[in-house]
């Protein structure tokens, strides 16, 4: 079945965090989990279903997120090849929704401070404005999470490496739509011990 106008979240976090040294998913903020976050703000969101995308250590985070996996709105799926990069985490998720739904928001796993009202805005923004592609902007640099329509699901299931989508948005400048974002915060990832201590001190 199709969903017209029907957007689907896709959450990568399938990585092994090698650079941080231990899976970040399961890194501990305020009493949360940090995929917790980014999970709760996609299914709290007007995303019409979420995909997320596990790999490294999936069955620690599955038994450690418990009874979130069976939320009627989300959908889990392992994808076995991350070790050959962030390419292959949003191929597996695309590959489950690309018949159904027409659009498709891609969000990191490791940005704990995005909020549903930001993916909404987005959301509404993209539905008529006739782009193809959507990414917020902070101060003139582009961040996550980044949305496109089916038309460019070839393209992205073409790319390979550690890359993500981002030569296809470089690519098709007439195509995007960038949002001004106020927030900064929304863009904060982690990826070093120093980035995790800076967050706690943004979550007191």
């Amino acid at each position: 079945m199709w969903h017209q106008n029907q957007t689907a979240g896709i959450i990568l976090a399938s990585g092994s965090s090698t650079r941080f040294g231990r899976p970040k998913q399961l890194l501990k903020l305020k009493g949360r989990y940090l995929l917790e976050y980014v999970l709760n703000a996609a299914l709290e969101s007007q995303l019409n279903h979420v995909v997320l995308v596990l790999g490294h250590e999936y069955q620690r985070i599955l038994h450690t997120l418990g009874t979130r996996t069976t939320h009627e709105r989300l959908q889990v799926v392992i994808n076995h090849r991350y070790l050959e990069g962030q390419s292959r985490s949003l191929q597996a998720g695309l590959l489950k929704i690309r018949q159904t739904f027409p659009a498709a928001m891609f969000l990191l796993g490791d940005q704990p401070l995005l909020n549903s009202n930001t993916i909404d805005h987005m959301l509404d923004r993209f539905r008529y404005s006739g782009k193809d592609i959507c990414v917020p902007v902070y101060k003139g640099n582009r961040g996550n999470p980044s949305i496109f329509k089916q038309v460019l699901y070839d393209q992205l299931m073409a790319i390979e490496g550690d890359i993500g989508a981002r030569n296809i948005i470089r690519a098709n400048p007439e195509r995007v739509l960038d949002i001004e974002i106020d927030d900064p915060l929304c863009f904060f990832d982690i990826d070093s011990q120093k980035d995790l201590e800076n967050l706690r001190l943004l979550l007191d």
